[in-house]
């Protein structure tokens, strides 16, 4: 590089060498660049938006267990090993659905789907996280979460994956099991047991599911039909599936104010249970009314609803996190 940069220079006497051209030090920069590329690919594994939903009936659980703020570590425990293995069950679940996500517009730019990373990588990754989460819950929180969170990812794989989804209208209805598992590992997590109030929360995330999620199906119907998935807005009209989501909602909605009595809430939850339940319920009526006046398509805007059940699932966990914090202050 010397010897170039004198001979650029003339090669006269002391005078000194040029700097280097800009391109010649992009090395470090480019190596820098692909390796954050890289780690961006794989954190896009683990689908970080799912994990968040996730989070947010984790944490607000352990609150009603502690009846009270939970401890620090065990929280903290929870939630690391908690991602971890909602990371691995997603990882695998795009290794093993590497050729439909292809074939979506809504999953194509996923990293295996785009060759960001391979699937071998993808695999070892996906299963190093499911060991690291299941010895990291045996160890520092407890055996009963460590077989929970195992539990999560082997239904997530086998029964979701491999043999509902891509067989059955009732994949998202079943396979939503492994979701609701979150709201469980946190109560145990806790109280190293489980109890009825866990279970209602259970419930109602497991109501909250195919509604939430046939939703956004009828939003990309194509896409799954072009992947051969049998998810009811593929299979059923859409006044099928929106009755069938203004039902969900219903048996959502009643589901959250049992937690009233089993979990012995303050008056706060039940009400903004009620008041939440009741802006859900508006709504899913609403969409099965313009479908039976004959609005379909686009026209029925069901992202609207979709979002909205974000919302209402979001502010229903946090109205389970202050209760018990205010029951703490009246009592």
């Amino acid at each position: 590089m010397a010897l170039a940069n004198r001979a650029a220079s003339g090669g006269g006497g002391g005078s000194p060498a040029p700097e280097a051209p800009d391109h010649l030090d992009a090395g470090p920069r480019t190596r820098r660049s692909a390796f954050g590329a890289h780690v961006r690919a794989y954190v896009a594994l683990s689908k970080p938006r799912v994990i968040e939903l996730l989070l947010i009936t984790t944490i607000p659980v352990m609150f009603v267990a502690a009846q009270g703020v939970p401890p620090l570590w065990t929280a903290v425990a929870t939630l690391v090993f908690g991602t971890m293995s909602a990371a691995s069950a997603n990882a695998i679940n795009c290794y093993i659905d590497r050729d439909i996500d292809q074939e979506m517009r809504r999953t194509r730019r996923r990293p295996v789907a785009m060759a960001q990373v391979t699937p071998r990588g993808t695999i070892i990754y996906g299963l190093v996280l499911a060991v690291g989460s299941t010895v990291g819950f045996a160890l520092l929180v407890n055996l009963l979460s460590a077989a929970l969170s195992l539990f999560a990812i082997l239904f997530y794989i086998f029964v979701y994956t491999l043999l509902l989804k891509r067989r059955t209208a009732q994949n998202v209805v079943w396979g939503g099991i492994a979701g609701c598992m979150p709201v469980l590992i946190g109560w145990s997590a806790v109280t190293n047991r489980l109890d009825w109030a866990p279970f209602v929360l259970f419930l109602v995330v497991f109501f909250w599911t195919p509604p939430h999620t046939w939703a956004l199906a009828m939003r990309y119907r194509e896409d799954y039909a072009a992947a051969k998935v049998p998810m009811l807005p593929v299979v059923a009209g859409e006044r099928r599936v929106l009755l069938e989501c203004v039902l969900y909602s219903w048996a959502t909605v009643a589901t959250s104010l049992l937690l009233w009595p089993v979990a012995g809430t303050t008056l706060l939850y039940p009400v903004v249970a009620a008041v939440l339940g009741a802006v859900l319920l508006v709504q899913a009526h609403r969409l099965l009314a313009r479908v039976r006046a004959g609005v379909s398509g686009a026209q029925l805007r069901t992202m609207g609803f979709f979002h909205l059940s974000n919302a209402y699932l979001a502010l229903l966990f946090c109205a389970v996190t202050v209760d018990p914090l205010l029951a703490g202050v009246l009592a």
